[in-house]
């Protein structure tokens, strides 16, 4: 059989009218989705605006769609825009960042709410000669509400291919949060730190909700134990007096984590009998996170420097803590629970014990559910050689995932670009990672394809925020500075797979210390999850106030030397 004939040797022949407009027709491009013209009002601008632009398309009004933006909220898209002018206008579509759908096309054809909201960031020169534009605020709030952005009105709109592009106008600007208040049973304070406030080239300030034990006023002499309390909370252990907000709903919510509300909580602290005890929460938010993670970092600067020289020590000369190692306790969940194990590790005798419960990553070969040492992938595993798994981020406690890494990846890359996104991934990596060479975080993996640099994950493990291997590494310097601090509890069926890593967390300490180290892990079984406690609030402040008087000093003994210790 003869074969083709090569292009060289085939004659030009006319071709026929309707094939050519049959071949015009299915090379023609498919029209796209419809596109978004965002302007920035005059009114809310005095000069040219770096941000981060997001657009957010939801199919209700109620709330408004920038209101509603998360994992399980709008349609999000999200671009870069660098010196926006006052009058300018930008175009946002096809080459945007989107979440959940993998493009703009995909979107069904039909009537949407569309609202848009330009994330302003500052610029920094930071002292190690970078110069960053970032979203910096002192408000515990998402990066995509912080005061200072600016929004559009919400409009009504037909999207799908073949509309018209929707114009939104940026107009009108979040305001400022009013600052909380003292009551009779806290106290709000923000300190400036010189330290930050150096590392950024602008003035930091710390944020900090001081909870009063009975009778501080009563007796000016009286000394306090301090219990530095990390969460996403304005009030330490929740503590909330007002008896309507002990509703049905809050009961339920904090039964399902086997603690009170902050209402039964309050009654608790507010009797006689109840320990006094000082307990302190922070509002200390970095320019890549509500939370600053409480260690120095080569992204976050150095906030443990900061907390452990000068927060910590001027809160306990206000409100009389005993300023001693023995009574001074770390206690956190999640977040909070990672910063007050790496608080404890990395600065030994300045804390006398540390209650941590489901903490973010303490082990990075279980960083979730991958090992960044041993791993190519982030978002995949290998199942065989034609399979690929996805790997969960969240899961029911009965085991359901419910959302991937990959999709996780791709709601931050929206939000920010360069570690920017003020979420999840992007915060550990920003805390746990070395600086890029344009002074923005080196990222862990690749958020489009998952790849992991090994590089990066070798100088995590190498500078301490794998606190599992620095506690290994560390061992026989550590081992008598930490007995009997180490106080750690985690659900078994954690949504966030955070247990695992307590787990190796745990077999680490019992190889390097042996099985009578006094070292504390408490599980919950049977299907305990994220924010698990193995008693309730007023119970776990009973705990650590018994371990301060077992820990007190003989009188006559000089006081351990505090150590200013850090990664």
């Amino acid at each position: 059989m003869p074969g083709p004939p090569s292009a060289r040797n085939v004659r030009s022949r006319p071709v026929a009218p309707w094939l050519l407009a049959l071949a015009l027709t299915v090379l023609a491009p498919v029209a796209a989705a419809t596109g978004f013209r965002v302007a920035l009002d005059p009114a809310v601008a005095d000069g040219p605006v770096t941000g981060r632009l997001i657009v957010a398309v939801a199919r209700t009004d109620q709330p408004e769609p920038r209101l509603a933006i998360g994992l399980n909220g709008p349609l999000v898209l999200g671009i870069d825009v660098e010196g926006l002018a006052p009058g300018g206008e930008i175009a946002i579509g096809a080459d945007a960042a989107i979440y959940p759908l993998d493009s703009l096309d995909a979107l069904p054809p039909g009537e949407y709410h569309v609202q848009a909201v330009l994330v302003r960031y500052t610029r920094l020169d930071r002292a190690d000669g970078h110069r960053l534009w970032l979203p910096l605020t002192h408000r515990r709030v998402p990066f995509h509400a912080k005061p200072g952005n600016v929004y559009s009105a919400v409009q009504r709109a037909a999207l799908g291919p073949g509309a018209a592009p929707v114009s939104l106008r940026l107009a009108s600007t979040v305001p400022e949060l009013p600052e909380l208040e003292d009551t009779p049973w806290i106290r709000r304070v923000r300190i400036r730190s010189e330290i930050l406030s150096d590392f950024w080239g602008v003035p930091i300030d710390i944020g900090a909700s001081v909870l009063l034990p009975w009778g501080f006023d009563d007796d000016p002499d009286a000394r306090y134990p301090v219990v530095y309390v990390f969460g996403h909370g304005d009030a330490p252990f929740g503590f909330d007096p007002d008896p309507d907000n002990h509703h049905e709903a809050a009961v339920a919510r904090a039964r399902d984590a086997n603690v009170e509300t902050g209402y039964a909580f309050a009654r608790a602290w507010q009797g006689e009998d109840f320990p006094r005890v000082v307990a302190i929460t922070f509002e200390h938010p970095s320019p890549y996170f509500v939370e600053s993670y409480a260690v120095d970092s080569a992204n976050n600067g150095p906030y443990g420097e900061a907390l452990t020289t000068e927060i910590m020590p001027e809160l306990e000369r206000r409100f009389r803590g005993i300023g001693q190692p023995h009574a001074r306790i770390v206690e956190g969940a999640s977040t909070g629970g990672w910063e007050a194990l790496a608080l404890q590790l990395h600065y030994p005798d300045f804390f006398g014990g540390a209650w941590v419960f489901n903490p973010d990553p303490i082990d990075f070969r279980n960083y979730l559910l991958s090992d960044i040492y041993a791993d190519e992938n982030m978002f995949s595993v290998p199942v065989n050689d034609w399979l690929r798994s996805e790997r969960p981020f969240r899961r029911t406690r009965d085991g359901q995932p419910l959302l991937d890494l990959r999709h996780l990846a791709a709601f931050e890359a929206v939000l920010g670009s360069r570690g920017r996104s003020g979420y999840q991934l992007d915060i550990w990596q920003a805390t746990h990672g070395p600086a890029g060479e344009d002074g923005y975080p080196r990222l862990l993996f690749d958020k489009r394809s998952g790849a992991i640099d090994r590089e990066v994950a070798a100088w995590m493990r190498d500078n301490g925020y794998d606190l599992s291997a620095y506690a290994h590494d560390n061992w026989d310097r550590l081992a008598p500075r930490l007995r009997g601090k180490l106080h750690l509890f985690a659900g078994e069926m954690d949504d966030f797979y955070l247990n695992l890593a307590v787990y190796r967390f745990e077999r680490m300490l019992r190889e390097v210390a042996g099985d009578g180290y006094p070292a504390r892990f408490e599980y919950g079984r049977p299907m305990k999850g994220h924010n698990w406690h193995h008693t309730d609030w007023a119970g776990v402040v009973r705990e650590m106030a018994a371990h301060v008087d077992a820990n007190a000093p003989d009188a006559a003994a000089p006081a351990p030397a505090d150590s200013s210790e850090g990664p």
